[in-house]
């Protein structure tokens, strides 16, 4: 009994996130934003955390690295983002948004916080207080430990 509701739980965590990225995908290409919300969130936390490593990065967005890279790539080909050489290391490379990405990022940005917020209506503080606070203990579950 106890194993089917935590089955039931999970069958709704998981069906929740594929409505919250349907939805926001659904919005994008309605808005004409010519992004995926997949891009859409690289271009945000390249933004927000260029020192950090493709790895780094990759993680940040919850994909792995050969995905976060062909990311990356179309980002680079609609003149959104850019690689450049590392300021100390010559063999490394980092990742910086184009002026052009963050002109877009500025446009979209409102009109993507506007579309998310329909998500949270009809929730108090205190829902969104147990809703953290749940969805954390969930994360910090099934956190891998580096061996």
């Amino acid at each position: 009994m106890l194993k089917e509701k935590y089955n039931q739980y999970s069958f709704i965590l998981d069906r929740t996130a594929r409505r919250v990225k349907q939805f926001a995908q659904t919005a994008f290409a309605q808005n004409n934003f010519d992004l995926t919300v997949d891009q859409w969130t690289a271009m945000r936390i390249i933004h927000e955390n260029s020192a950090m490593t493709n790895k780094e990065l990759a993680e940040l967005c919850g994909k792995d690295q050969p995905t976060f890279t062909r990311i990356i790539d179309l980002l680079i080909k609609k003149g959104l983002a850019e690689r450049a050489v590392h300021p100390s290391d010559r063999r490394c490379l980092t990742l910086r948004i184009t002026e052009n990405g963050v002109t877009k990022i500025n446009q979209i940005a409102p009109k993507v916080a506007e579309f998310r917020m329909q998500a949270w209506q009809n929730l108090s503080e205190e829902d969104f207080k147990d809703f953290v606070r749940i969805l954390d203990t969930i994360y910090t579950n099934l956190t891998i430990k580096d061996e």
